[in-house]
């Protein structure tokens, strides 16, 4: 498998490792439990690029081909409380992730490095997750923003669902992207969404483009994903790209 090179591929492989390795510890809990064995020797949680995990024996080769997660996590399993001991995995696995983000990230520049953190602490981390502490998303608007009658029930439901910050009434200083423009102004820009029933606009960044169906994916500052249809939100004056 390639390794992920630029920040939006490092980041998409972040959080599909975070996605496994939050199963593991949830959802999944009582396996992965059955799995650390106290018996056996030295093993270690791994979160995979295609959203599973595994329990397995640390790599043979010296060095890695990646950072190595924390080495015997099952020995501690009986010595500790069960919830102690699933924040302690959740902690070290917060760590390892951020071990391999920013191993694939080390040839980047300072100003993608700091790109691709953003992207990551827009997250809550495994731990956050599992102790319940991640911050609560603000409530989101009963209303769906601009593109989402169009869209198909199910996607529909995830976007009114989707929590969005608190919105402003007037946009920053930028401009309004038409539907003829170029969409060369939006590789990496800081938007904001107007949603009509609210009156408000909304923050995001572009975090990848598609030129061919004139689509974007934008990252929500609550660090909910979505892929928009920029010529429909542009056609009504929706688009403002912040300079």
């Amino acid at each position: 498998m390639e390794a992920p090179r630029s920040v939006e591929d490092v980041f998409d492989n972040f959080n599909a490792r975070r996605t496994g390795l939050i199963k593991a510890l949830t959802t999944d809990v009582d396996d992965f439990y059955e799995q650390c064995d106290p018996d056996k020797e030295n093993l270690c949680l791994y979160g995979n690029p295609d959203c599973t995990w595994e329990v397995q024996l640390p790599a043979e080769e010296v060095p890695p081909e990646l950072p190595e997660p924390a080495l015997g996590i099952n020995f501690a399993r009986d010595g500790m409380q069960r919830k102690d001991w699933l924040a302690l995995v959740a902690v070290h696995s917060d760590a390892w992730l951020m071990a391999v983000a920013f191993y694939y990230g080390a040839k980047f520049d300072q100003k993608e490095r700091e790109k691709l953190f953003k992207h990551i602490n827009a997250l809550p981390t495994v731990y956050e997750t599992l102790s319940g502490k991640a911050a609560p998303k603000p409530k989101a608007s009963k209303k769906p923003p601009p593109n989402a009658a169009a869209a198909p029930p199910a996607k529909r439901q995830r976007m009114e669902e989707s929590a969005a910050p608190a919105g402003i009434k007037k946009p920053s200083p930028g401009f309004i992207l038409r539907s003829d423009g170029s969409l060369s102004a939006l590789n990496n820009a800081q938007i904001e969404l107007f949603w009509p029933d609210d009156q408000l606009w909304y923050k995001a960044e572009v975090v990848s483009l598609n030129n061919r169906s004139r689509s974007a994916k934008v990252l929500y500052t609550t660090g909910d994903v979505e892929t928009l249809s920029i010529d429909e939100i542009a056609a009504e004056g929706h688009l403002n790209v912040c300079t």
